[in-house]
């Protein structure tokens, strides 16, 4: 199976082509706010590298959050049209399992998070069990003194945007940077794994998985009591 996998949920902009968990393409782009502008270029890149045509992609996949609003817009809306062009099925994975997906050491807790802005983050852990990624704790917005008191003093990899963390205690370790950020890999592997024929039949209706409101609504409420 061919599978093109997309994720958008944080700066990095990362698109990966694979068949049967082979990566055959990938494009990491440190996007900053523009992913509108860089997210086709990468798509066009990862398929060229795979030697593929966009007709012979069996499978799209796209991350659908927590993280970033915009991003997240913006890699559904691609992912949509991309597959209901070519009448290919769309599959929605969870971007911190996903993230989680980046380090395979059976038996480590992985924490994978990502900034949800005024000092909080978007934190889940997992950990690979026979080969299972098993969530151990859903998703929570936390502030720093939660996601530490989550992990509770367990050996822990942290993997995600954890660059404003300092002076972490001893017994948590950052991922290394080939793994750290979002790769679009995780996503196609997720894909693969996950995907139902006779559910994932709908291209257009996914929805983003935003956990908070967005400041712009937030900024509406106090504007309209």
């Amino acid at each position: 199976m061919n599978i093109l996998g997309i994720d958008t949920a944080t700066r990095v902009c990362s698109v990966a082509v694979t068949r049967d968990g082979a990566v055959l393409g990938e494009v990491n782009i440190d996007a900053g706010t523009t992913h509108s502008q860089k997210l086709l270029l990468a798509m066009e890149q990862a398929l060229r590298q795979a030697g593929l045509g966009k007709e012979e992609i069996d499978l799209v996949g796209v991350s659908m959050g927590p993280g970033s609003f915009t991003g997240l817009r913006i890699g559904l809306a691609t992912a949509e049209a991309f597959a209901y062009a070519r009448k290919q099925p769309l599959h929605g994975v969870d971007t911190l399992m996903a993230l989680a997906c980046n380090c395979r050491e059976e038996g480590r807790l992985l924490s994978p998070i990502i900034d949800a802005q005024k000092g909080n983050y978007y934190q889940a852990l997992y950990r690979w069990q026979a080969g299972e990624l098993c969530c151990l704790a859903p998703t929570e917005i936390v502030n720093v003194e939660k996601l530490l008191e989550r992990i509770q003093g367990r050996e822990c990899l942290l993997l995600g945007e954890c660059g404003k963390l300092k002076d972490l205690p001893g017994n948590i370790e950052v991922a290394e940077d080939e793994i750290r950020m979002p790769l679009a890999r995780s996503i196609c592997y997720l894909s693969q794994r996950d995907y139902n024929r006779e559910q994932d039949q709908r291209i257009f209706g996914l929805e983003p998985y935003y956990i908070r409101r967005s400041e712009a609504e937030e900024l509406w409420e106090r504007l309209h009591p």
